[in-house]
């Protein structure tokens, strides 16, 4: 009988989660460095919308997902006094984690829980801006 449970209960967990879930996260901590350092950044959404700001180098922690079997994309923009500004796209790819579902989490995880929960994408760290020189200056 406590094998029975044992064995049920290591199904249901199996069927009912998804491997990038377990393994994984949604939310990932980004770095941002510029060349030069101390330029002003700020980060935006695919919608444009304002996430953060400050001074590289910096941290902040972004969710890989926009929505179910949407990765998420943002843009940060840099500007530095006597430099060009400058923007680097980043853009949440495909969690390796993912893949386990086909041996442990099965469908439910690879159609379900994984795309839900944003642990399916990831975000890559660091992020390097590079500004140009403003000849004259």
């Amino acid at each position: 009988m406590k094998l029975l449970v044992k064995a049920t209960a290591i199904v249901t967990v199996m069927t009912f989660t998804g491997c990038a879930s377990i393994f994984s996260k949604s939310d990932w901590p980004i770095s941002v460095k510029s060349n030069p350092t101390g330029a002003e950044c700020v980060i935006v959404n695919e919608a444009g919308e304002y996430l953060c700001s400050g001074q590289t180098p910096m941290s902040y922690t972004l969710s890989s997902s926009q929505g179910y079997f949407e990765g998420a994309k943002y843009t940060i923009y840099c500007r530095k006094d006597g430099y060009s500004p400058a923007k680097a796209d980043l853009s949440s790819t495909l969690n390796e984690w993912y893949w386990g579902n086909i041996l442990f989490g099965g469908l439910v995880g690879m159609l379900m829980v994984d795309p839900v929960t944003g642990a399916m994408w990831k975000l890559k760290d660091p992020q390097v801006v590079s500004l140009a020189r403003i000849a004259g200056r």
